[in-house]
This record gives structure tokens, sequence and C-alpha cells, in this order.
């Protein structure tokens, strides 16, 4: 839903469930009978010094998304929100249709394992501005699961939108099954106002991938946004964008933290690539 490379997709999931990750745009076979090196099609270069993500074993507080159950190809990201209600987590808006009902959420997913659960949305929140316009300034929901599972994995502060040049990691699933999460550290941006950074690697199911800073200690983490917001997050793998959290991301939380008027969250439109 956010990426519109598609043959970078289909190698960036062939090895990621190898556990592998790639660049993206890595070079085709040379030879007389190679396929040209760039087409029509292809992204642009990215910025000098652009790192790649790497895959690791994961953390408790993010998870992939399950729409068809765990025995089928996760899609978006989510990660577990600090709330009193400690049954909350975080992803983008365009990833929820409906009232969430019924999707899995498994933190700490690891190759596979699924070492703090398997928890089900039963509600979905999301801004008016989405449900209305599909406004990408609103591109996050909040979806509450049954049961505690801030009590299992613990979870992130709500906070906002980072400032340019603050560092934030991002930990990701790209869409597939038994396979390793990806993160990157690097210093945030602005374009046009959405927080933006460059890593390669992100690619569809990163959506919904939470910003994270740590501090003081690694115990307490702050999540800054999501990817989502321009384009959907972005269209190229190497770019990756997210609303900016201000005041509406604090009401919606404020919302769903006292249960007033679960959504119905329309489909998402195109995302303008």
């Amino acid at each position: 839903m956010r990426r519109r490379v598609l043959l970078v997709l289909i190698a960036t999931l062939a090895l990621l469930g190898a556990g592998a990750t790639i660049p993206a745009g890595a070079a085709p076979p040379s030879g007389p009978s190679a396929a040209p090196s760039v087409s029509p099609t292809d992204d642009p270069p990215a910025p000098p010094g652009t790192p790649t993500a790497t895959s690791f074993a994961g953390t408790p507080l993010v998870g992939p998304l399950f729409f068809s159950g765990t025995g089928a190809n996760h899609g978006c990201t989510a990660s577990v929100l600090a709330s009193p209600t400690r049954d909350l987590i975080l992803t983008a808006a365009h990833c929820i249709q409906g009232t969430g009902a019924g999707v899995q959420f498994a933190p700490g997913y690891d190759d596979g394992a699924t070492p703090y659960g398997v928890w089900t949305a039963t509600q979905a929140y999301v801004d008016p501005g989405w449900v209305a316009t599909q406004d990408p300034r609103r591109d996050y929901a909040i979806l509450r699961v049954a049961g505690h599972v801030q009590d299992v994995t613990g979870g992130s502060l709500l906070g906002r939108a980072p400032r340019p040049g603050e560092r934030i990691t991002d930990i990701a699933y790209n869409a597939g099954l038994d396979d390793r999460p990806i993160r990157c550290t690097v210093p945030a941006y602005l374009t046009d106002g959405y927080p933006s950074f460059n890593c390669h690697g992100y690619v569809g199911g990163s959506s919904g991938s939470p910003w994270l800073t740590y501090g003081p200690g690694p115990q307490v983490a702050v999540v800054h946004g999501v990817i989502g917001g321009l384009h959907q997050g972005g269209c190229f793998e190497y770019t990756s964008y997210s609303s900016p959290f201000d005041a509406a991301a604090y009401r919606l939380l404020l919302r769903a933290t006292l249960g007033r008027h679960p959504d119905t969250v329309p489909p998402a439109g195109s995302d303008g690539c």
C-alpha cells in the first residue's frame, strides 16, 4: 500500500524469508542476455550515504498485523501504545478498513515464533479527518485488542513529531511470513511538513511501523510517528514518511482510552505514487 515497485517487494520478501536484507535497486546480472539495468519505472537514485535497514530478533513493543490469520502473510506493522487501559496498539490508518475487529497482532514476532502471544483487535479509532477525506496528515490509527497486552510487552509513550535532525529508530516488518523485523536509526527531516527519513529496505508491510526514541534508559520508549502520511508512507523504498503527530494525535489517544465512538474506517484511496 505504500510502495509502487513490485519487483523490489518480491525480491525483498524472498530474501527476508531467508533472514536476509538487500539494498533496493540491486543491479541485475550482467551479460549479453541481461535486462537493461535501468528502466523508466526504476526508482531514482537514493541520496548518497543512505543506509540499509538490518534484520534483528525483534522487540516486544512491535509486531506485524495479520489480516487473514497467522498462517497467511502478515501485512502492516503496529506497536503497543502506553495507556491506562493497557490494551491499545498504534498503526497507520490506511492499513485498516472497517471496524478493525479480527485483525491479529503478534508482538515480538521472530521467524514465525510469537513469544508474547497473538492479540486480536476489537475496535478501531481514527481521526475524523481520515474518515472524511483520508487526510494524509491524519494517517494513524489506534486499535483496541482483547486483553492487557501492555502488561506483557510494555508500551511506548505517545510523543510529538520528531524535530529535524532528531535521530529515530524505525522497527518494521515487511510483508511476509516466518521472518524477522528490520530496523534503522537515522535522523529525521521534513518534506512539506511531513516527518521523513532515508533508509533502504522499507517496502510493503512496513506501513504503521513506529518511529521510536529511547530514554532515559532503554526501558522508556517514545513513538514520534508511524510510516504513513504522505503517499501513505512513500513512493520509494529508501524514503519513508509519517503524518505529523500533534494535538490531534493526543485527542485520538484520549478518545480511544475512554472507549468513545469507535470508528468504521473507510478503505484507503490511491497513494498518489
